[in-house]
């Protein structure tokens, strides 16, 4: 890697901030009104469900230009990692919370992983323009979680804006621009890109592609970049628009397209000028045994008596097949838990049918891509089920209703009632005749007993007779003096509890 440390060569560099916050609070609003663009519309549900990058360049006031990357983070519970790796990459990190819902879970949890990376951050407080924001409530809401902004007693930087007005955009943005000349942030020209992986896919059309944001130096065509254990000939670039360039530099979304195999999200990418310099670079990487994991397929375990449902799942991006792995693996029930026999970026192909096939039973989970007409074709006729989903929600819960359908049914046996013996009258060989009073539940005729003695079973018996006042009766409720004929060979006496129980299927 080429390296200069002279002075001259490093250079203030634009900020990457990372935009976080709950669900449905704004976040992808604001960015879209910043990038006068239509983000929002095109996500399904909605909600923002993976990690993207938009380089945005602005004219101040002062009449300068500045350049902002943002990275907007899925605010979905499922997505916690997304947004865990989209805080190591940014510089500085804007803590969405609207106006009209206040602090939320989501709030906490990235709030809590800002404090400990010990980013600078401020709070953008969004849907002031609606009739039910409560700024004031909002504040007070984010003192009582830790979060002291300007005004209330602290001096964390706060700016009310409406994606939908424009109002306070201006000065969020400027705010941003002040923080970034305060923490000076620089990076130097004469260093061999790197950078970090955010998100990886399967482009159907050109392979394996990855987005990446620059952190140092300069990445440009004809390099050779590595990540993990995957590299690549960078041949042409893509900027944050998918324009190709010849070059980009630091804080800037790329592109890179080609990997020989999905580099790992969250891991940091190099450039290097020659081929055998990033394959060496892979190989170490390799040889540490960062890329090792004891569970590749993401196995659930089965232990004795539990049962499986096997699941393949397809995902549009590896933090998509992340989080989507992670929610399934919160869903075992008692006794049935999801297994994945496989896991991939890509569309559902024939080869994903076939494995569905070879364990009989599993089903093909699609998040967010295609199923190829081949696979869908050969499902028909095989019987395998393909559910393709755009909202992670759907997918758990079609999930879950599929774990309960699939979970064994087990015979248990189930009390009705109990009663307590209150006097023996006659035992003619398997027969006693006694009276008792119905302590909880109900008795009924021909139900079957177990016979307790001091908390213990002592026996087993079947009640042939039942009487309430000398009546026959079909069962007896509680608090009720009955009298019986009970077959059992155990000697029944007086005090001891009869429990009348029944095989139920659950």
């Amino acid at each position: 890697m080429t390296s200069n440390n002279s002075q001259s060569n490093i250079i203030p560099r634009p900020p990457v901030v990372g935009i976080f916050g709950h669900i449905d609070h704004g976040k992808s609003s604001l960015i879209d009104y910043i990038r006068k663009s239509h983000i929002t519309e095109k996500e399904a549900g909605g909600i923002t469900q993976h990690v993207s990058a938009y380089e945005v360049l602005r004219q101040r006031k002062d009449g300068k230009t500045s350049r902002i990357t943002f990275l907007d983070t899925p605010g979905h519970e499922a997505f916690k990692n997304i947004r865990t790796r989209g805080a190591s990459v940014a510089d500085i990190a804007v803590l969405i919370v609207a106006g009209d819902d206040g602090v939320k879970p989501q709030t906490l949890e990235v709030l809590k992983y800002i404090l400990e990376s010990k980013l600078p951050y401020l709070v953008a407080i969004t849907k002031v323009d609606k009739s039910s924001a409560d700024v004031t409530r909002t504040k007070q809401s984010l003192a009582e979680s830790g979060v002291l902004v300007e005004g209330y007693g602290g001096d964390v930087s706060v700016v009310e804006v409406s994606a939908k007005t424009g109002q306070g955009v201006e000065e969020f943005l400027d705010m941003i621009d002040l923080i970034a000349e305060m923490e000076n942030f620089s990076g130097n020209m004469d260093e061999n890109g790197s950078g970090v992986i955010i998100e990886a896919n399967l482009d159907p059309k050109r392979g394996v592609a990855a987005t990446g944001i620059v952190k140092n130096g300069i990445v440009r065509k004809g390099m050779f970049a590595a990540c993990g254990d995957s590299t690549m000939p960078i041949r042409f670039l893509l900027d944050a628009e998918n324009n190709m360039v010849e070059e980009l530099s630091f804080s800037s979304p790329v592109r890179l397209i080609g990997w020989d195999k999905l580099p790992p999200i969250g891991e940091e990418f190099k450039t290097f000028l020659k081929k055998a310099d990033a394959e060496e670079y892979a190989r170490e990487f390799a040889e540490k045994g960062k890329a090792l994991n004891t569970n590749p397929k993401g196995l659930a375990l089965e232990s004795e008596g539990v049962s499986s449902l096997s699941l393949i799942i397809k995902a549009d991006t590896a933090g998509s097949l992340e989080a989507v792995r992670s929610e399934i693996g919160k869903l075992s029930r008692e006794r049935i838990l999801p297994r994945v026999i496989l896991a991939s970026v890509g569309s559902v192909g024939e080869n994903d049918v076939k494995a569905a096939l070879a364990t009989p039973g599993s089903v093909i989970l699609a998040f967010h891509t295609k199923i190829d007409s081949q696979a869908a074709s050969l499902a028909e006729r095989t019987g395998v089920e393909i559910f393709p989903f755009d909202i992670i929600y759907e997918l758990t819960d079609k999930t879950t209703e599929l774990l309960a359908t699939r979970e064994p049914r087990i015979e248990v046996e189930e009390i009705s009632g109990s009663a307590k013996v209150l006097k023996l009258f006659s035992t003619v060989k398997n027969k006693q005749v006694l009276g008792a009073r119905v302590v909880t539940g109900f008795i009924a005729k021909g139900n079957n007993l177990r016979i307790m003695r001091r908390e213990a079973e002592i026996g087993r018996g079947k009640i042939k007779e039942l009487q309430m006042a000398k009546v026959d009766a079909p069962k007896v409720e509680e608090g009720s003096e009955f009298g019986a004929l009970i077959e059992s060979k155990t000697e029944i006496a007086p005090g001891d509890i009869l429990e009348a129980v029944s095989m139920v299927i659950k």
